[in-house]
């Protein structure tokens, strides 16, 4: 009769605390196991870096992290529970979970969070008898479980609770978690927001591994501050250094959109600030530039909101921005705002079709193409009026008026060069 081994030693041995959570999945949720030169990499992830060199007992969590799945499960082949549960993390399929759980001891409630997350279970583990970064992670589950419920705050105040656990023994994962908090918080407009955003990012000051989540966090931060702004103009100066953290923070390839976001919301508070000075103008053709960084991303194939925002943000820009160039920008902007309009029906969007052809108009009277302009503007002028936008019918008979105007000023002048020629 052959005896079932006993793991008991090797899990109870297994060193603490963990760099569970830390890291984005699968990384974030494998276990570092015994062995040589796992111990100096378990610190380095703790404490938000990559190791400088993976240690081969670490190499399935090297090919894990780099997206490189099914190489990874093909190196854990051990039957020890350690290695079984970081298999399963990497494919759950066909995996006696009752028994890994068992086996796992005080670990296991692990494999629930790994089963909730993958949608497996309906519920989250519940937190009872866990400690340190296995509280952490069992309730950061609960608290994607509220926000899934609509319960915002309560996702909130439990990560909070999450992060108190391991402030002090992870402070990385304490700041990852404190950082989704002030993010939930920076949508819904929780007055703690800022500040548990800022905690975030000086408890994640200097983890290079963990660029990509500062970034985010940056953003969510410039973005609250640019949402005060509608109300505090004033409040945009702060949102825009943490744009530029974001930016150096992280290159396209590895985060387009987190780069892409950055670029087009930056660009999105130069254009709104007051201008006060005439050295104030740079910032319409930073702005121009960051918008065409974005359209890099956002493509109207994969992104189609993001890319007629931006789009139409960067034909504003050209429209306006004074340059030597000035004819050759108002040209570019009448392509773009008429790609914009390929895309913009007027059964389903008639408003957005029609501020779109109202600009279009303006830059094409701009170019002295005043039969197309007047053309965009009466279609403009129709689909306000359809839409009872009265202030909007204003606007566009204004434009008209000065078209008219401008019309006949040319008309009076080739007549009195034509009288002056004979």
């Amino acid at each position: 009769m052959t005896t079932a081994p006993d793991f008991t030693e090797l899990v109870t041995t297994l060193p603490r605390p963990q760099p569970i959570g830390t890291f984005p999945l699968p990384l974030g949720y494998l276990l570092i196991p015994n062995g040589p030169g796992a111990d100096e990499a378990r610190t380095a992830l703790l404490d938000g870096h990559e190791p400088a060199t993976w240690p081969d007992s670490l190499r399935a969590h090297e090919l894990a992290h780099r997206g490189e799945v099914d190489q990874a499960v093909a190196l854990l082949v051990d039957d020890d529970p350690v290695t079984r549960y970081n298999r399963f993390v990497l494919d759950p399929e066909g995996v006696d979970t009752d028994q890994l759980r068992g086996d796992l001891g005080r670990f296991g409630v692990l494999v629930d969070v790994v089963l909730f997350t993958l949608g497996r279970i309906d519920d989250p583990p519940r937190d009872e008898g866990t400690d340190g970064e296995l509280t952490a992670v069992v309730l950061a589950a609960q608290a994607s479980h509220l926000l899934a419920q609509g319960d915002s705050d309560g996702a909130a105040n439990v990560l909070e609770r999450a992060a108190q656990a391991v402030t002090a023994d992870s402070p990385r994962l304490a700041g990852v978690l404190i950082g989704s908090a002030g993010a939930i918080g920076a949508d819904t407009a929780d007055t703690v927001a800022q500040a548990r955003l800022e905690r975030a990012l000086r408890l994640l000051d200097g983890a290079d591994g963990l660029r990509i989540g500062r970034a985010e966090i940056h953003l969510s931060l410039a973005g609250l501050f640019h949402h005060r702004a509608v109300q505090n103009p004033g409040l945009l100066a702060q949102a825009i250094p943490h744009y530029h953290s974001a930016l150096q923070l992280v290159l396209r390839d590895e985060a387009p959109l987190v780069w892409a976001s950055a670029h087009a919301n930056l660009a999105t508070a130069y254009l709104t600030m007051p201008m006060v000075e005439a050295s104030d103008q740079l910032r319409l053709g930073v702005a121009a530039n960051s918008l065409r960084s974005a359209l890099k991303v956002y493509t109207p194939q994969d992104y189609p909101e993001q890319w007629a925002s931006v789009q139409l943000n960067l034909a504003n820009s050209l429209v306006y921005t004074p340059s030597k160039h000035q004819a050759d920008n108002l040209v570019e902007a009448v392509e773009l705002y008429e790609a914009v309009l390929a895309a913009r029906d007027r059964d389903s969007d008639p408003l957005g079709r029609a501020r779109v052809l109202t600009n279009q108009g303006n830059a094409l009277a701009h170019l002295g193409a005043f039969d197309q302009a007047k053309a965009k503007l009466y279609e403009a002028r129709f689909l306000f009026e359809e839409q009872q936008d009265h202030e909007s019918v204003r606007t566009v008979r204004g434009v008209l008026d000065e078209v008219a105007r401008q019309v006949a000023l040319l008309r009076t002048a080739a007549e009195a060069d034509g009288g002056a020629e004979r």
